[in-house]
């Protein structure tokens, strides 16, 4: 093949792997290649580390893990398999769901065993499609332990800040399994909280010194980040920001580097053995999401990082014949916009409380609430489509007792946070108020009739525990945030008690989910199934290796995570012929 660019006699910087992106499984990928005696580089187009993974949840769905196992956990490869074949519905290919469930233990191992990064094992976390065979009812996905980021030094400030969505009162760092236990009312869940604050408060000495109201924990996705990035500190791995990649450079049919611009200076960076694509999605491009996504989309509507995530990864493999799949799917999720916030909020957990409910246009409910998010994100497509355009946009509603008890995006229980402490721009902007139903359909152009007709039917079924609609409640993914103390259904309230509420929903994303193919060593491949060499792809620059599925939490990163462990192995196990040793360090820019 003919190159893509002109490659001089001199390159800018050289390494044996090139690493695009700054996620999890960008900065795993680059441990796992050192560790196997290669030199690395990893480029961020931002300011700042982290990517998508470090305002996540950072969980990481890993079957058969080792810490499921030690706790007395009932796991195998064989059980997985059955129910990623399920979920999967047969059309991802068996060489690669093997590939995973077979190294994906062997990383988070291989990580605890030799890096900062700690995770705990979320024994009541179940699998997102519980009535599937080979389905558990927890113990597959595994939650970040907090992080002293005070261990990163001056790196501390380089990293992506955590969302507010992932923190008790938008600042003050807790676990998954804080959040469900404070959720679904545990007991002791009161004193948990006031032990963190309490935790919070006595540290001023730290927020002092820092100028911030950042909590010296890390949890989530950002504890992944900080642990990650200090085991990199570890090695030495340098990591380039305001590093944008812009195309590959090829040689006799093979990638042998990177086109980039470096505080907007153009580099050419040679990579040895091969280039890692971790560069997220196409989520930010409202250009792609226009071309592959289904209609109407809005890159507002998206939870991710304002103007990261963009598609380069995905044109630049496009050029070189890279085979594509599943480019009209997202990793979906109901979203909400928030005035002066530059980005979308989603309702991951929200939506699975008792006594809030979806409707569309014509006040009906169309989905089952407490359902997992893409699945929620697509009902809204779909009923959109059968309804002609009801359900742009979608409304969630809910009484007073809802109010008064439970959170709803940016809205804490109005026994925190009630209405008059709301900022005034919020007011029929994120939700709207009124003394009853019909006066709530009016203002937001619901039909009145078919909102008052949903909402006397969800009563009914409250009351009997029993959604006879949409089986609200009646799996186990479905009562793990319902309210332990509401009966006889932990999801199901009745919506009777005024004031009532309105908030504004979209089908909004954490991610695109198609991208480059990928064979089982995370290689991109062409339509004939041949190798691009010297390319890999992992995360959401490739197709998702959970195809249209969510199997579970951490579907997202886990599979990056991973796949960044395979193809770190594949290149030092392979030595691509044409490729000159000794190695030679890469070159410092100035």
């Amino acid at each position: 093949m003919k190159s893509q660019v002109e490659v001089p006699q001199e390159r800018d910087a050289i390494a044996d792997v090139v690493i695009v992106g700054s996620g999890a499984g960008a900065l795993s990928s680059a441990i796992f290649a050192v560790d196997q005696g290669l030199s690395v580089l990893v480029i961020e187009k931002s300011d700042k580390y982290g990517g998508t993974s470090a305002i996540s949840g950072g969980g990481i769905w890993i079957p058969n893990n080792d810490q499921f196992k030690k706790k007395g956990g009932n796991d195998s490869f064989e059980k997985a398999m059955v129910y990623l074949n399920a979920s999967t519905r047969g059309k991802v290919e068996e060489s690669k769901l093997q590939a995973y469930l077979e190294s994906a233990p062997r990383m988070v191992r291989y990580l605890e065993q030799n890096s900062r990064v700690r995770y705990a094992v979320a024994e009541k976390y179940p699998d997102y499609y519980p009535e599937l065979p080979g389905a558990l009812p927890g113990g597959r996905t595994l939650d970040p332990e907090l992080y002293d980021t005070s261990a990163l030094g001056d790196e501390l400030s380089n990293l992506r800040e955590a969302s507010p969505t992932t923190l008790l009162m938008g600042k003050i760092a807790w676990t998954a399994r804080d959040a469900h236990k404070a959720v679904s009312k545990e007991s002791g869940w009161r004193l948990m909280i006031l032990w963190k604050m309490l935790r919070y408060q006595l540290d001023f000495r730290w927020r002092k010194k820092h100028e911030t109201k950042r909590d010296r924990r890390a949890a989530l996705g950002s504890a992944l980040i900080a642990s990650l990035r200090h085991s990199m500190l570890d090695r030495d791995i340098p990591l380039w920001l305001n590093t944008d990649f812009e195309d590959f450079i090829v040689e006799d049919g093979r990638v042998s580097g990177v086109m980039v611009k470096h505080d907007g200076k153009p580099l050419r960076i040679s990579a040895r053995k091969g280039v890692i694509m971790g560069a997220g999605g196409f989520e930010q491009s409202q250009q792609l999401r226009e071309q592959y996504l289904p209609k109407p989309t809005s890159v507002e509507w998206s939870a991710t990082p304002e103007g990261q995530n963009t598609g380069a990864g995905l044109i630049a493999g496009q050029k070189l014949g890279a085979a594509t799949d599943l480019l009209d799917w997202a990793w979906w999720t109901p979203t909400m916009q928030v005035p002066r916030e530059k980005k979308a909020r989603p309702l991951f957990v929200e939506r699975a409380f008792p006594g809030a409910i979806m409707v569309n246009g014509e006040g009906q409910r169309f989905v089952n609430e407490s359902e997992p998010y893409l699945e929620c994100g697509d009902a809204i497509y779909r009923d959109n489509q059968k309804t002609e355009g009801q359900s742009l946009p979608a409304w969630v509603i809910f009484d007073g007792h809802f109010r008064f008890n439970y959170a709803m995006g940016p809205l804490m229980p109005a026994q925190i946070m009630p209405d008059s402490r709301l900022p005034k721009a919020w007011r029929q902007s994120l939700y709207w108020k009124a003394d009853s139903l019909d006066q709530l359909a009016e203002a937001i152009g619901v039909n009145p009739k078919g909102l008052n007709t949903t909402v006397d039917r969800f009563n009914q079924f409250a009351e009997d525990g029993e959604d006879k609609d949409f089986q609200r409640g009646a799996n186990v993914f479905d009562r793990y945030y319902g309210d332990r103390n509401v009966k006889p259904n932990p999801c199901l309230a009745p919506l009777r008690k005024g004031p009532f509420y309105a908030m504004r929903v979209e089908p909004g994303d954490i991610g695109t989910k198609g991208g480059l193919v990928t064979n089982e060593h995370g290689q991109v491949v062409r339509e004939d199934g041949s190798v691009i060499g010297g390319l890999y792809a992992i995360g959401n620059t490739a197709a998702s290796v959970m195809g249209t599925s969510y199997p579970g939490a951490g579907s997202t990163i886990g599979p990056a995570m991973t796949f960044g462990y395979i193809a770190a192995h594949h290149i030092a196990a392979v030595k691509p012929k044409g490729i000159r040793e000794p190695r030679v360090e890469e070159e410092a820019v100035a």
